[in-house]
């Protein structure tokens, strides 16, 4: 019998090592994988490589990681988090890489790796210093620059139901990132408000199909856009 459901958020991250790539979910804080995060943050990996939206808020979840000094490189299109200065304070010390991916890029470079494609052209960033080192292309007297596919070891994802297959059905703005992080890493990690019997979710409403899941945890709460846990 398939069971993709975890006993607890520690033990669903209790493998994640020192010097791992991690997509995590989230706009703000919406979508973002708060129990997860602490659960990691409890773990001690360090030296990681984090992709995501924006650096994290306040003192929590991924602002926390940064302060404690377990990342190493910043991969995101809003490094300046809310209400929080982690990110700056640890860039402004040489403790922190940053790589400076614009919002678009950084979702279809995702979907790339999660599509299993060897990447894009995209004239996002063309004559900029985002295009400095990169492969760039004139096609049809417009400018392009060559993004290869962004995949993650683990991605820590927020959703709103999932059934014990990993089937999961997001909550409004919280849906972002989440679907293409899934399929762009190798053990995507769950975390849903609750679960449904199998069978009982609406196949239309099933944005992640189980196959890019492999674990889930019940946290009976989500992080709602205020940061409040949401039940």
């Amino acid at each position: 019998m398939v069971n993709k459901i975890f006993e607890s958020a520690a033990q669903a991250v209790a493998d994640i090592p020192d010097g791992a790539t991690i997509l995590v979910s989230g706009f703000g804080l919406a979508g973002q994988p708060g129990a997860l995060l602490d659960a990691l943050y409890d773990q001690g990996a360090s030296d990681l490589t984090v992709a995501c939206n924006n650096s994290g808020s306040r003192d929590i979840g991924l602002a926390r990681l940064i302060r404690a000094g377990r990342v190493r490189k910043l991969l995101a299109s809003f490094p300046r988090g809310a209400e929080s200065d982690a990110f700056e304070d640890a860039y402004a010390q040489g403790r922190i890489e940053y790589e400076c991916v614009p919002q678009g890029t950084l979702a279809e470079r995702l979907r790339a790796a999660g599509a299993g494609l060897g990447g894009f052209l995209t004239p996002t960033g063309y004559g900029t210093e985002l295009a400095e080192g990169k492969e760039t292309r004139v096609i049809d007297g417009m400018g392009y620059v060559f993004e290869p596919p962004l995949k993650g070891d683990y991605a820590l994802v927020q959703a709103h139901v999932a059934d014990r297959w990993g089937n999961l059905v997001y909550r409004k703005a919280a849906r972002n990132f989440g679907p293409i992080m899934c399929m762009a890493a190798r053990v995507a990690i769950v975390q849903v408000g609750s679960t449904a019997e199998l069978g009982s979710l609406d196949p239309e409403n099933i944005v992640t199909p189980g196959i890019f899941v492999q674990r889930v945890v019940v946290t009976g709460a989500e992080m709602s856009m205020t940061g409040e846990k949401r039940a």
